[in-house]
């Protein structure tokens, strides 16, 4: 072999090294996070956030910022460097608290999809007090980060640079902010092109110079930049300043990504425009894929839409669109778990997108010139104490309340007399499939009461109590039962009214009378029941729980099932559980016989106070020697997913012996 060969060998092995052992970060097409992204992974190597001081020039005193490095930083290789900056009410920790981009990134490397890199949170407000207090607004302040250019420049990259194992080259230094950082970035970024050669705007604010002034000379960009990334929510109403400055940049046929997402001027955007725009810094650039990025998620009318109405819309990120048209309308908002003010179009549209959605049943409302009123495009349910909208965001494990192809029990309308309260009342009754047919069968009794402000239509509308049986029952999960769903409220004319603070009182509700005296005989009379306590069962959520403890432990010669869903008993601070309900807890044995299946249970998420209720009670019957069951509802609140989880457990516990 001759002397050229064994070159031409050696080259070819060492090309082939290179391939195999370099690590290939290649711009792909980047997606809409997914839900999750920005959750913390106990199982994953994490990155370290520290606080760094300064020594500035260009304000006379020590300044400080927050700086991250990567799982597994070593001192022996050299990374690339993000500065991210904050908006005009914040400071260098307001990304840390509001954005959590270490988390975000710690995801990102464990999926191997960014290149390790270095990130620099400053306090973007370069004055001596830059705290975020006060006024915000005041002059001096808003000139700070105008300020904190030279401050940038001049003293803290040179001090990273000095102090860190930092690329110090152009092209192995990005810059990219939120709202009043956006803007700083596009400023700092395009008026410094040796500087930076990676730039992000996310919801840029008014602070964005005007394209001309931002970018005289386009050439420059082209030949200088790797990438120019400019986001903004759609519904976002500083989206006027991204837009300008990308049509400008079009126009000059400066490749930059313009991304337009659902959303508002908040971190859900600004999130997603970190996650994004981080995949795609120090990686070989393919300007040809700009155009691409474009949001095209689908999102779905929900499920809870008039038949036919395309909006409101769920998408996969759990966010909801709304759209509503109310050209006279002077403001609009939408109340779901925190009120969302619209945005009004030239077409009388006002339009808007959520933060991501809790899973399942949600009640909301239009808030249309301060008067809140139900969303025409959406079915109505009776919850808040009137008829008012709702969305139910869907559970990927929801299958269990899902309709399916599988035999389907009825829910029937009955109108009685109650002597009690002097009035015509309505139960709302569920049979189980094969009711009608089956003449010869009887079947146990669950009554199954509703929470405050709502009514009998609560538990089959917003619970959807049928197709949980439904499914439990064909998959024989649970028995065969009736179960009887009434309005909680009913007051005896006869007797003067009560009122209670607190609103959580029973006094002067006369319900559990109504029940155990005219309700249950009715059902046993009209329908094929198993007219015996040991078949039947009663439980409530919040409001329906507390009176079915009410009801069922003064009365445990009818009922052998009980079920509190976010509600139980009321339990004062050292109250002594053994003398509660005429001592029927003071024989531990005793009742455990006697009641076959006692449940309770409470969402992970619900308000402190419920918390403390329903795990106390908890505890307090587990001291007491009382055998029952205790339900954890993960990541829900005081909501209808709590409840049909519940339901789901307990539905399928009772009349088994």
């Amino acid at each position: 072999m001759n002397k050229l060969q064994h070159i031409k060998q050696f080259l070819f092995a060492a090309f082939a090294f290179l391939l195999f052992n370099i690590p290939a970060y290649s711009q792909n097409i980047i997606h809409q996070a997914r839900v999750g992204f920005d959750v913390f992974r106990a199982d994953i190597p994490h990155g370290k956030i520290d606080t760094i001081t300064y020594q500035s020039k260009t304000v006379g005193n020590t300044r400080r910022a927050l700086i991250y490095t990567p799982p597994g930083y070593s001192k022996s290789k050299k990374y690339p460097v993000l500065y991210l900056l904050h908006g005009i009410g914040g400071d260098e920790k307001e990304w840390y608290n509001g954005g959590s981009p270490q988390v975000i990134l710690d995801n990102l490397y464990a999926e191997g999809k960014i290149v390790p890199m270095i990130v620099v949170l400053p306090n973007g407000r370069a004055i001596k007090d830059d705290r975020a207090t006060g006024n915000i607004m005041a002059p001096d302040k808003v000139q700070g980060f105008a300020v904190f250019e030279k401050d940038l420049l001049n003293d803290l990259i040179p001090f990273v640079d000095s102090k860190y194992r930092v690329y110090t080259d152009k092209d192995h230094r990005a810059v990219a902010g939120l709202s009043m950082g956006g803007g700083q970035s596009l400023n700092f970024g395009l008026g410094n092109l040796d500087v930076f050669s990676w730039v992000g705007g996310f919801s840029s604010a008014p602070n964005t110079k005007k394209p001309e002034e931002l970018l005289p000379n386009p050439e420059a960009a082209k030949s200088k930049l790797k990438l120019l990334w400019i986001s903004c929510g759609s519904s976002d109403g500083l989206i006027v300043f991204s837009k300008r400055t990308h049509d400008y940049l079009a126009e000059k046929s400066v490749p930059h990504i313009y991304y337009i997402e659902p959303g508002v001027h908040n971190f859900k955007v600004w999130k997603n425009g970190l996650y994004m725009f981080s995949q795609l810094l120090f990686k070989p650039v393919d300007v040809s894929t700009f155009p691409q990025y474009s949001y095209n998620e689908i999102g779905l009318p929900a499920s809870t839409n008039i038949p036919g109405v395309k909006y409101p819309q769920i998408f996969p990120d759990n966010t909801v669109f709304f759209r509503v048209k109310a050209p006279e309308a002077k403001s609009v908002q939408i109340d779901l778990l925190k009120k969302y003010p619209m945005t009004k179009d030239t077409g009388g549209y006002w339009t808007l997108t959520t933060d991501p959605i809790v899973l399942g049943f949600h009640y909301y409302s239009l808030i249309i010139d301060d008067v809140a009123v139900a969303d025409p495009s959406s079915q109505t349910f009776y919850g808040m104490g009137r008829m008012a909208s709702g969305i139910d965001i869907p559970d990927p494990e929801g299958d269990f309340y899902t309709i399916k192809d599988v035999p389907h029990g009825e829910v029937r309308s009955v109108n009685y007399y109650s002597n009690i309260t002097k009035a015509w009342r309505r139960a709302n009754v569920y049979t189980p499939p094969g009711y009608d047919t089956q003449t010869d069968q009887r079947y146990p009794v669950l009554y199954l009461q509703h929470g405050s402000g709502e009514d009998e239509t609560g538990w089959p509308a917003q619970g959807k109590m049928n197709f949980i049986l439904d499914n439990l029952i064909a998959g024989k999960q649970a028995t065969p039962m009736i179960v009887v769903m009434d309005r909680g409220y009913a007051t005896d004319p006869t007797q003067p009214v009560t009122t209670s603070a607190r609103g959580m009182s029973m006094a002067g509700n006369v319900f559990p009378d109504v029940l155990v005296k005219e309700i249950v005989p009715m059902v046993d009379a009209k329908f094929r029941t198993l007219a015996s306590r040991d078949h039947r069962a009663m439980a409530g959520l919040s409001m329906g729980g507390f009176q079915t403890f009410q009801t069922t432990m003064t009365n445990l010669d009818k009922f052998a099932y009980i079920g509190g869903f976010s509600g139980a008993g009321f339990m004062q601070p050292g109250t002594d559980i053994t003398k509660m309900y005429n001592d029927v807890f003071a024989d531990a044995n005793a009742f455990n016989q006697k009641v076959k299946v006692l449940y309770l249970s409470v969402g992970t998420t619900e308000q402190e106070r419920m918390q403390t209720m329903v795990k106390g009670f908890h505890e307090a019957l587990e001291k007491a020697g009382i055998k029952h069951v205790f339900y954890q509802s993960p990541g829900t609140a005081h909501e209808w997913q709590s409840w049909r989880r519940s339901l789901n457990q307990f539905a399928g516990l009772i009349f088994k012996n």
